[in-house]
């Protein structure tokens, strides 16, 4: 396995580290207040291709492999979460499935318009119902002639707000439970589609989570997403192939958290020294960097073996699952390393405190990724103690 990422996407991780470092950064907190990602960050990040990363040349976007969209992703990890999730997931759950299981028509129609940001992409699971359950949407979707009626509503549906182009798993056979589901290319200018009141939440601020509402919503059967009853294989496609870059996103965040530790570290003077000299202090530290480091592996790891084709089932759940667990205690470790001043909200430490915390429910909670991995183990040997 080489890593080594080519002079282009080495090219591009340099251009939009700066981009985070000038640009974003600066109105961080202005974000964080006002819940909004500023028109200008918007305009900018769409100029830079940002919102093509996912997407074929052919269509208009950058169409990086799984490799150089982590390393992309790594970079954009290292500011405010908010903006990351909006971008990550048009690229990731909000534009795969259109990408990976649309037919030539459905890539011709969206995706140029999606690799541009003109219109984005959100990804429509979640119920009240089904959560970690998947499987057990109630959404219905009902065919009548050359169209499919659908009822029912989802929740916690990222992007929501700023989208155009949902991808939605309904039912459309009940008597056959996860094969009677069936995926969708929605528009929200579809008759029926109403988008409800955006969430308040403890963190991710500027990205919003909305819920959807649909009655009697009118979909051309030219925007079914592969075969009847494929939806639900679909949606764990999906989710699959994002797994490495949401981790790819948090090891952006870790690296950022132990940076900020360091230099404080090294700053903060107690008992008539740099606290970095205290041995409780430097070893949390280097705990930090070892768990990042390991972390890293992992990542570009996952990464390579998806562009390689090879089954990821179980390594992307690990990823997701050793990336949310990490974020979430460098996190803890760098409040603890600024003490006092990194509770305070004037400062980013406490904000990446509160978006790490979701990292290990979106997408796939970190319970369901540990029985993800336990049943591939059990398919391991099996297969290798009886041949099935």
């Amino acid at each position: 396995m080489d890593f080594k990422l080519p002079e282009e996407i080495v090219s591009l991780c340099q251009t939009v580290r700066d981009f985070v470092a000038n640009e974003v950064e600066p109105v961080a907190h202005l974000i964080e207040e006002n819940d909004q990602i500023p028109e200008k960050i918007e305009r900018m990040a769409k100029e830079m291709g940002l919102f093509g990363l996912s997407i074929p040349e052919e269509y208009g976007g950058l169409g990086l492999d799984m490799v150089g969209k982590c390393a992309v992703f790594e970079e954009l990890g290292k500011t405010h979460n908010g903006f990351t999730t909006f971008v990550g997931t048009h690229n990731g759950i909000g534009s795969v499935g259109i990408v990976e299981l649309g037919n030539e028509e459905q890539k011709g129609r969206y995706l140029p318009k999606m690799a541009t940001g003109e219109w984005m992409g959100a990804f429509a699971l979640t119920e009240p119902s089904a959560g970690s359950n998947a499987a057990n949407i109630k959404t219905a979707a009902v065919r009548k002639g050359d169209r499919y009626i659908i009822n029912g509503s989802k929740h916690y549906i990222t992007n929501a707000k700023e989208a155009h182009v949902f991808t939605v798993m309904a039912v459309t056979d009940p008597s056959k439970g996860p094969k009677g589901i069936t995926s969708f290319i929605v528009e929200k200018d579809f008759p029926g589609f109403v988008v409800g009141k955006v969430e308040k939440k403890m963190g991710l601020h500027g990205s919003h989570s909305c819920e959807l509402f649909f009655e009697d919503l009118e979909v051309p059967v030219e925007n079914r997403l592969g075969e009847e009853g494929q939806g639900y294989v679909n949606a764990l496609k999906i989710l699959t192939n994002g797994r490495a870059g949401l981790a790819a996103r948090n090891l952006g965040s870790c690296q950022y958290l132990l940076d900020k530790s360091v230099q404080f570290a090294m700053e903060r003077v107690q008992f008539d020294k740099p606290i970095i000299e205290q041995q409780a202090v430097l070893h949390m530290l280097s705990e930090m960097a070892l768990e990042i480091e390991a972390l890293r592996s992992m990542v570009y790891r996952v990464a390579w073996m998806t562009d390689q084709g090879m089954n990821v089932i179980k390594e992307a759940a690990m990823v997701k699952l050793f990336g949310s667990e990490v974020y979430n205690r460098v996190a803890d470790k760098a409040v603890q390393v600024h003490g006092g001043i990194g509770y305070i909200a004037e400062y980013p430490i406490e904000r990446f405190y509160r978006d790490a915390r979701i990292t290990r429910i979106y997408e796939g909670t970190s319970e369901i990724q540990k029985n993800i991995i336990g049943a591939q183990l059990i398919k391991e040997y099996q297969k290798k103690h009886t041949g099935v």
